[in-house]
């Protein structure tokens, strides 16, 4: 015993001695990374006087701390910033669904300006902008080069004033120039209908007024059909949704799980990280759901996607997602200002970071390009097919009842109008054929 006692002492000496060599160098090593940050700040120190003294203009020396500040933010990753007092209250009327501007969100991606999406109904979306699409110029003026809190400052201006931007798109051989009439931005979070049998849900943005538009509209269209029983399931369009309140993509998510993990985050230190969980309650009852996603769909739209799709909640179809998995907190300043500043990435309930993979759907649909309809010069040299019924003399069915031909005539009536709107938005037909498709399989079993 009394040598197990001595080796444990033992034990316990050396590892102080080891610890008090290596604990030397580490605060050297820190005292001196002390020392460069403070020759730093005083280099700082000194451009600053003799850009005061010495530039060729006055100088304004808060403009000139403040483009400091922003490019220290900036240099991070395309998300941090500076906010001006201005810039910081145009934020909070976004996060309430109305301010002013074109209706675009856009980021920064090597030098240029690129559009995130559209925002439904918006300037920019009736004149044609594109997710994916780079933003080049403004009114002749080049925009590379430039921070990407300037180019929006750039793009900013009266509401009905009209500005023309450089667009540079992918399978377009050259540049071209969009008028755009800026507009009061005036838009509702959700949007929906029913298309035969199925509800659907688009949600342009995820602003303070996401769920709670949500939760009221689906119970509005479902009573409308006459109940859950009429419904055979739901779309919710996430397409070009940039995104938004993180709180409001958990409660969304929440509203059609009944249990799990929705989305975690973790920043630099893992005490740091939280964890969020559904509660007991489904709106959609067990109904199936389809997730529509494309290149626009980022940020928050992209944790109701991973949420969904990894609980088998769920199918998510169309194409990839912008892939916008970190977490921004705003940190208000002194003088009404704020500092937009990355701290944390998010991780879908399967531990996987989307951040610049985006979410992969179930199902890729891609949305074809709008063709130009035949000119009526044209024509349409297609002959209508003809069908039994067509032919004279042909017999008649004795075997359905007036009732039952009316239903079958119903439900053709109910496919056409389906296949029609495959012409307007065809990754929406397709969601909801496949919704249609998990019915007749729901009825057969």
């Amino acid at each position: 015993m009394k040598k197990f006692i001595m080796a444990a002492v033992g034990g316990t000496v050396l590892g102080i001695a080891a610890t008090t060599q290596i604990a030397g160098p580490l605060v050297a090593q820190e005292a001196t990374r002390n020392t460069s940050v403070y020759e730093q700040l005083d280099l700082f120190g000194d451009i600053f006087e003799r850009i005061r003294a010495q530039y060729v203009e006055d100088v304004n020396e808060a403009d000139l701390i403040e483009a400091a500040i922003d490019g220290m933010l900036t240099s991070l990753d395309p998300h941090s910033s500076y906010l001006s007092p201005e810039d910081a209250a145009d934020m909070r009327e976004q996060t309430r669904g109305e301010f002013g501007g074109l209706g675009i969100e856009v980021t920064q991606e090597e030098g240029y300006v690129k559009v995130v999406s559209p925002i439904d109904g918006t300037p920019a979306d009736l004149a044609g902008i594109e997710a994916g699409d780079f933003i080049t110029g403004v009114d002749g003026e080049s925009l590379l080069g430039l921070t990407l809190d300037d180019a929006i400052e750039l793009m900013r201006g009266p509401v009905g004033s009209e500005i023309i931007i450089t667009v540079v798109r992918e399978e377009t051989p050259e540049p071209f120039d969009v008028s755009i009439i800026r507009d009061t931005i005036k838009f509702t979070a959700v949007r929906s209908r029913t298309e035969g049998e199925t509800v659907v849900l688009r949600l342009v943005t995820f602003s303070d007024q996401t769920y709670p538009s949500m939760k009221e509209q689906l119970a509005e269209q479902v009573e409308a059909a006459g109940g859950m029983d009429n419904v055979n399931g739901f779309v919710i369009d996430l397409r070009n949704n940039p995104g938004g309140l993180l709180n409001q993509a958990i409660a969304v998510s929440d509203a059609f799980l009944d249990a799990g993990e929705i989305v975690s985050t973790r920043g630099r230190d893992p005490q740091d990280g939280d964890r969020y969980n559904a509660e007991t309650g489904d709106l959609a009852m067990g109904k199936p759901i389809v997730v529509l996603i494309n290149g626009g769909s980022a940020s928050a739209s992209e944790i109701v996607a991973g949420a969904l799709q990894d609980h088998r909640r769920a199918i998510v179809i169309g194409t990839k997602s912008f892939g916008k998995g970190s977490v921004q907190t705003v940190m208000p300043l002194r003088g009404d200002g704020a500092m937009r500043l990355t701290t944390a990435r998010y991780y879908t309930p399967s531990g996987r970071s989307i951040q610049a993979l985006g979410i992969s759907p179930d199902i890729i649909v891609e949305q074809p390009r709008r063709v130009e309809a035949a000119t009526e010069d044209e024509g349409d040299t297609s002959r209508p097919l003809r069908s039994e019924a067509d032919l004279r003399g042909s017999l008649d069915n004795d075997s359905l009842t007036e009732d039952q031909i009316d239903q079958i005539q119903a439900d053709r009536a109910r496919a056409e109008d389906a296949a029609a709107l495959r012409d307007e938005d065809y990754q929406l037909a397709y969601a909801i054929d496949i919704l249609k498709g998990l019915a007749t399989l729901g009825l057969r079993e």
